[in-house]
């Protein structure tokens, strides 16, 4: 019977010096994971675990290494771990006190990859209880991820065109000015033989004979007198040269045998004429000038006022008033340039006498099929060597076509060229940005404003930064997949309705968005038939619908679509 006692004893000190030494499991239940199901975020897939070690787990000379782990097909990616000791431990860990036990949070970001979108999350433990290594089992802690982001990869982004300035209707002026002296309105020779007088005439004849090229729109005369002396008289007088003015334009009109209205008009006192003069003048005291023009609206007062500045006026009859007793001729009229038709018929014959505006005008607007526009960028490159505008749009047709190591390629000629186009720069962006590439995107893209795709580019670099709302801003306007996406990502689900259904060139990416919207939005029916569609369309996409949690409350709608 002593033997017995003896025995039971011994077993029962084995068996708690045996609990003492180890550490006991840890279950799903210690933790909480948020996000969960866990999403991808910006091409990663952030995390935070909050920890619960229960009362009297933490052994006193315990230490505890916790992992977080992501495991999926063919592989699994490591987080920052954290470590946790017993109160005896002296080391760098948080102290857990055995008794009450304790929380904590971590937080991991993983690098998403594709087989993510299958995939668990674990807690994975390293421990040991002095020198002694201890096994605590792993245990799954959250699911799956929701990659929804990663379809950017997929969506067709707009590349940059560069524009052409090509104008076909130009408008012109050409401009004289006759001068007369005080109180006369005689044009004298040395006026009528001025370089200004002569270029106006020589516009005239230019525009009568070429009619195809050029086109009159009018022919004004505007008579003035300056503004001093009696009013009326001043008046009388810029009226006559006015007619004077315009008796000249009449003969030389009639000489070429060219048919024009002209239109007239006089000022007896140029007031605003004398005003900008002394505004630009050096005048002494042309401030005070300027302020009585101001303050006296009176055409004798203002004169009255200014004469009585004695030392200033006599300046002002030399230098400002001689130059307001003028006519004005100018001729206004329309350079024309070539119609479309012409300037297909000329590249036809020889490019070589088309302008680059024309050229790129024609590459631009005027060809229909991607082969001929092809030919026509390389003509401008061969011709306009300096100009980086035809090597950028061969690029951008080169990545409409799915063909990035020749986009690349143009992109390189185009930047050396002209590395601060803005076109270059955005299409080098995106390039950037669909090889996986963001900091290189936004690199590019700061160099990018003007172009016309720049806020449709930008608006894809907030989806890969995981800025949602400011992409979805980015894109407004703008019938995309991925302006689609982003609205979706930024919960507008009523905007992403309608871009869905306004994209011109609907794809199955478009139709698998419309999926993942009609799963947010309770849509069974819509959800059916978008995914059927979308399967149809890309086969594919089967087998990332049937992983996908988008629809992980369809999943026998699935099964029936993706068997």
């Amino acid at each position: 019977m002593q033997t017995k006692q003896v025995l039971l004893m011994a077993s029962a000190s084995m068996l708690m010096l045996s609990s003492c030494s180890k550490l006991g499991k840890l279950g799903a239940d210690n933790f909480n994971v948020t996000p969960t199901p866990l999403e991808a975020v910006g091409g990663q897939v952030p995390v935070t675990i909050n920890g619960t070690f229960p009362t009297k787990y933490m052994k006193k000379k315990a230490q505890v290494t916790v992992t977080p782990v992501l495991k999926y097909e063919g592989g699994e990616a490591v987080g920052q771990s954290a470590t946790f000791q017993g109160e005896k431990v002296e080391g760098n860990g948080t102290t857990i006190q055995y008794k009450v036990g304790g929380t904590y949070t971590m937080k991991a970001n993983f690098a998403y990859v594709d087989p993510m979108i299958k995939s668990d999350l674990y807690a994975r433990f390293d421990a040991k209880k002095g020198k002694k290594t201890v096994k605590i089992p792993e245990v799954k802690i959250g699911y799956g991820v929701v990659a929804t982001s990663q379809l950017l990869s997929r969506c067709d982004i707009t590349a940059a065109t560069a524009p052409d300035a090509y104008q076909r209707i130009i408008a012109e002026k050409q401009e004289a000015n006759i001068k007369f002296l005080i109180n006369q309105a005689v044009l004298r020779a040395s006026e009528l033989k001025s370089v200004s007088v002569k270029d106006l005439g020589k516009i005239l004849r230019e525009i009568n004979d070429n009619s195809e090229t050029r086109a009159l729109t009018n022919i004004e005369v505007s008579a003035y007198a300056s503004p001093d002396g009696k009013y009326s008289f001043n008046e009388k007088l810029a009226e006559k040269r006015q007619n004077v003015s315009s008796g000249y334009l009449k003969k030389e009109l009639k000489k070429i045998k060219m048919d024009a209205d002209i239109d007239t008009k006089f000022t007896a006192e140029d007031w605003e004429g004398f005003k900008e003069l002394v505004g630009k003048s050096n005048l002494q005291d042309k401030d005070v000038i300027l302020r009585v023009l101001s303050m006296y609206k009176d055409p004798e007062e203002r004169e009255r006022q200014i004469s009585n500045m004695s030392e200033v006026y006599t300046d002002i009859k030399h230098s400002i008033l001689p130059e307001l007793r003028r006519a004005r001729l100018i001729v206004n009229y329309e350079i024309i340039g070539r119609s479309d038709a012409q300037i297909v018929e000329q590249f036809a014959a020889d490019p070589s006498k088309l302008s680059v505006e024309e050229m790129i005008y024609g590459a631009n607007k005027l060809v229909k099929d991607d082969a001929t526009r092809q030919k026509w960028n390389e003509a401008i490159a061969k011709q306009y060597p300096s100009d980086y505008r035809a090597l950028n749009n061969m690029a951008q047709q080169a990545i409409s076509k799915g063909d990035m190591a020749a986009a690349q390629n143009y992109l390189k000629q185009a930047a050396q060229v002209s590395k601060n186009a803005s076109e270059v720069n955005t299409n080098l962006a995106l390039m950037a940005l669909k090889g996986g590439d963001v900091a290189k995107a936004e690199t590019y893209l700061a160099q990018g404003s003007g172009s016309n795709t720049f806020k449709e580019v930008m608006g894809n670099l907030n989806i890969a930064k995981g800025n949602y709302t400011q992409a979805a801003s980015d894109l407004a306007g703008v019938n995309t997949n991925s302006a689609a996406l982003a609205q979706i990502l930024a919960k507008d689900y009523t905007s992403a309705k309608s871009t869905l259904a306004n994209i011109k060139n609907a794809d199955a990416i478009t139709s698998y968005l419309q999926a993942v919207l009609a799963a947010r939005t309770d849509d069974a029916s819509t959800l059916a038939s978008s995914l059927q569609r979308a399967v149809q369309q890309d086969a594919t996409l089967a087998t990332r619908a049937a992983n996908d949690l988008e629809f992980a409350k369809y999943a026998s709608v699935i099964k029936n679509i993706v068997k």
